[in-house]
């Protein structure tokens, strides 16, 4: 899991392996979802689980949807 934080100057940067994930490129407009404490803890688990599903080939199929 990567976690981008807001800097003190409300930035913020998309780490590279999601960008390149999600095929995101200059230009393209993304929708920003604020995670609570209590949605932290269930996404870290929720991603171990599904950790096992993380390889080159299951990213290039995310890339082609």
């Amino acid at each position: 899991m990567q976690i981008a934080k807001i800097t003190a100057r409300g930035q913020t940067t998309i780490p590279k392996g999601i960008r390149e994930a999600a095929n995101l490129r200059e230009g393209d407009s993304v929708v920003v979802h604020k995670v609570t404490s209590e949605q932290d803890g269930y996404l870290h688990g929720l991603s171990e689980v599904l950790g096992e599903w993380v390889s080159s080939k299951d990213e290039r199929a995310w890339r082609d949807l």
